[in-house]
């Protein structure tokens, strides 16, 4: 099998949730929302709604907000790839897989400003080989086509194998199945008693780092 890495960007790479809890502590003050307000919000954010713009409207008709929605979601797109971190130790792993050989790529959902503005203001722009994002190429993950250009960018193609890390089962690990790849399942607690059907399941994006360097 060939030594090619497909990483998922939020709460993989990077830690969009925490990125998100210091917008919402940022945003609350700026709203005057106080300690309810913040918790509103987290609790909002932590139902799953499927895309900001729905989020954003309810977060307008709760504070009764002079801002469109349209624009809220638009402020939140420019400020959140600044607030986002990489570890450097991810970084280094990374480094170290393609000192070993390994290409590597970044597949993302997500509006193309906000996915790359976090890869350019996180050092992954120069980590990775090669990224795909959803909002630039009009596909989303799990659609096996995203993986392929991706694949494609780096150099190779996904007939040769190769594996893909991510937190979404849905997304990552279904998308990486479909697309003829291995496996590697960040389980964060958010998909309690489901049956994953990942090749390893890990907690940190390390451990799945150090699973791709053991491969020979």
């Amino acid at each position: 099998m060939q030594r090619l890495a497909l990483f998922d960007l939020d709460n993989t790479l990077v830690d969009l949730d925490e990125a998100f809890r210091v917008w919402v502590g940022g945003f609350a003050a700026e709203h005057g929302l106080g300690a309810e307000g913040v918790d509103w919000l987290i609790a909002l954010d932590q139902e799953g709604i499927p895309h900001r713009e729905v989020f954003f409207a309810e977060v307008r008709d709760r504070f009764a907000l002079a801002a469109s929605v349209e624009e809220l979601w638009s402020r939140y797109r420019r400020h959140t790839p600044h607030l986002v971190r990489c570890r450097p130790e991810v970084l280094d792993g990374l480094a170290r897989l393609r000192a070993s050989g390994w290409r590597v790529a970044i597949v993302t959902n997500g509006t193309a400003d906000n996915q790359l503005g976090k890869i350019q203001q996180t050092g992954l722009a120069e980590a990775a080989d090669a990224y795909a994002l959803s909002g630039a190429e009009g596909i989303r993950k799990p659609d096996v086509a995203l993986f392929e250009i991706a694949a494609k960018r780096g150099g190779m193609t996904l007939a040769g194998g190769g594996w893909v890390v991510g937190d979404n089962l849905t997304a990552d690990i279904a998308g990486g199945r479909a697309a003829g790849l291995q496996t590697i399942w960040i389980d964060r607690g958010t998909w309690p008693g489901v049956d994953h059907q990942a090749d390893h399941v890990v907690t940190d994006i390390l451990q799945a780092i150090e699973i791709c360097l053991s491969i020979r």
